[in-house]
């Protein structure tokens, strides 16, 4: 058996698609499309592309975007100061600190600082606290959300399923573990998260009608970890060397695809599969931001 591909960038052209009516209308209905502001700090090259993908695509969707480049050496005063002047601005909708930060800088500060109500990476603890108790029409962290909608847009049964999550952390494994857990469409799972202290870790990973993969190791998982039949998301994106390459180097994630996908139902590819989704799940926080803060249903 060869897996079904759960292709990241056909579900998010999919919400792109559903996406083009409503910026439409909200702009024909407030004279004003969404708008979101990045904030860049220093020069990071990773950074510096990540930024210039989101400008793309938001302007491709019809949501006013800018970007403001600051030094690296901005000190963070600066910065504060600059994000509470567009959580003062009526026509900012929604405000991302592009990460990592120079090292003089507080993440934590400066993640507090913006508004709840236009943080549109849905990090802030206002948003993290919403997301718990299952609020409706709230800003979700954008890469779990996005493996969310690529489990509902695959057609996986998600409610009542064993859903095992491999990771931790406050950016992925516990806000999709959150999220699919929540009695709602789209979730009402059974979830387990898994971390470097879990014992028997491939054990549980075979208990798994759904594998979620965030570990942040190249191929940690092997195919024999995958129960036949189960559906696989791997969120990891590694860089290792590859003297076959032009490059030097080849994109893998967190799971050996090679031998997950021979066991699997459906598996998500790196690359191609969950990197589009955050992108996409940033352009829809930052209309959904939109139509909050004016009232929109």
């Amino acid at each position: 058996m060869t897996a079904e591909i759960i292709s990241g960038k056909e579900v998010s052209k999919e919400i792109y698609g559903e996406m083009g009516g409503e910026i439409q209308a909200f702009i024909d209905k407030h004279g004003i499309p969404p708008h979101l502001t990045v904030i860049l700090v220093g020069e990071d090259p990773a950074s510096q592309v990540y930024v210039r993908m989101k400008g793309k695509k938001a302007a491709k969707l019809g949501i006013g975007s800018d970007t403001i480049r600051l030094e690296a050496e901005t000190p963070e005063e600066e910065l504060l100061a600059l994000i509470d002047k567009l959580n003062a601005d009526d026509k900012v909708h929604g405000i991302l600190v592009q990460l990592p930060l120079p090292k003089h800088i507080n993440e934590t500060n400066v993640l507090l600082r913006i508004d709840p109500a236009k943080d549109v990476d849905g990090f802030h603890p206002i948003n993290v606290g919403k997301m718990l108790v299952g609020e409706d029409n709230l800003l979700l962290p954008c890469t779990p959300h996005g493996v969310q909608e690529m489990l509902v847009r695959s057609g996986t049964p998600i409610e009542g399923a064993h859903v095992v999550v491999v990771g931790r952390s406050n950016i992925v494994g516990k806000p999709v573990a959150a999220i699919l857990v929540q009695k709602k469409p789209g979730a009402n799972a059974t979830v387990t998260i898994a971390h470097t202290r879990t014992k028997n870790m491939g054990d549980l990973c075979r208990q798994a009608d759904i594998l979620i993969v965030a570990a942040g190791v190249p191929e940690f998982v092997p195919g024999d970890w995958v129960r036949p039949g189960a559906v696989v998301i791997d969120v990891g994106v590694n860089r290792v060397d590859d003297e076959t390459s032009e490059k030097g180097y080849k994109l893998v994630g967190d799971v050996n695809f090679d031998e997950a996908k021979e066991v699997a139902s459906k598996i998500s590819p790196v690359p191609g599969g969950v990197g589009p989704m955050t992108i996409c799940m940033l352009m829809k926080n930052t209309l959904q931001a939109a139509k909050n803060q004016v009232g929109d249903p």
